[in-house]
């Protein structure tokens, strides 16, 4: 049997959840779930290798760059992403989808879909901090709504992703939160009857704040971003918070440090006393370093 890999950080059931895979491809992943408070430390061993396609291991085991938050080669990759909903691949299924309205930071709100089957969980992957669904119906009417606010209104279906992490460390109050994206809902409700896609039924507003889900509540601004992870690398601290793909760990020597479990995937892990904190590379928060690619 092979080792162990992580896949990221997931959302599943409203709470942070490391996923794992065999490294041959063999057997069933895992899964690990993450309490805030609690010390974490891992240290990585070898090359960075391709994560493989669809549930199968890559064929030639690619190495990948340490700092891509894909870990795909670009086959891997390719084939991955051949029957995506993201990339408009796949017209007739027959699932139902849910458009919403997702909330990042002040003058950041988006608008997306995903299948009603997965509930929130695409929404906590992204890191929103409020969010409200819209409507709920066929894919491509899904599909039309998202279009139509962004012509109509200027709502965009992507913000960077470094944006969305540095407008966590000074959020405003709960009211303030929902009020934007509720200003948002009722100009897309207006809409209704001026190109609303008859298949697409309009849900009410709620909104839905994941502050305390994600722990940010009380948690100060991070120092340092990890830039990417490099072999015999350790990573270690006290989980402080957690945000879309984002560990926020406190640490002795360089206070709250933010990892993107994306640059985790393909390494092989072993665990770390917590005491062991950083010896990866990391850059001061807000300065960048890590490539983007998270709607």
């Amino acid at each position: 049997m092979g080792g162990w890999r992580c896949t990221g950080l997931r959302w599943p059931h409203g709470e942070p959840a490391l996923g794992w895979a065999r490294s041959d491809g063999s057997g069933r992943g895992r899964v690990s779930v993450l309490a805030y408070g609690r010390e974490l430390g891992f240290r990585a061993g070898g090359e960075r290798t391709c994560l493989g396609a669809r549930g199968n291991p890559c064929p030639v085991a690619a190495v990948v760059p340490a700092r891509s938050t894909g870990a795909r080669c670009a086959e891997c990759a390719r084939l991955d992403r051949a029957h995506s909903v993201a990339a408009d691949t796949i017209a007739d299924d027959p699932r139902t989808y849910r458009v919403y309205l997702a909330w990042f930071g002040p003058g950041m709100v988006k608008v997306g879909i995903t299948g009603e089957a997965r509930e929130a969980a695409r929404l906590r992957e992204q890191g929103a901090v409020v969010f409200s669904w819209l409507g709920r119906g066929p894919l491509m009417a899904a599909r039309r709504t998202e279009e139509l606010l962004r012509s109509a209104l200027g709502v965009p279906d992507r913000i960077p992703y470094a944006r969305k992490r540095a407008a966590r460390d000074e959020l405003p109050g709960p009211a303030e939160r929902a009020a934007e994206i509720e200003a948002l809902y009722g100009r897309a409700a207006a809409l209704e009857g001026a190109g609303w896609p008859e298949a697409l039924e309009r849900l009410p507003f709620e909104a839905v704040d994941h502050a305390g889900v994600f722990g940010l509540d009380g948690v100060g601004p991070a120092a340092r971003v990890v830039t990417e992870l490099v072999g015999g690398g350790a990573v270690a601290g006290r989980l402080v918070a957690a945000a879309g793909p984002d560990l926020h760990l406190e640490t002795a020597g360089d206070g709250i440090v933010v990892l993107d479990t994306r640059l985790v995937t393909g390494w092989d892990l072993v665990g770390a006393d917590a005491r062991a904190g950083l010896s990866v590379p990391v850059v001061a928060a807000g300065a960048g370093g890590v490539q983007d690619g998270l709607f």
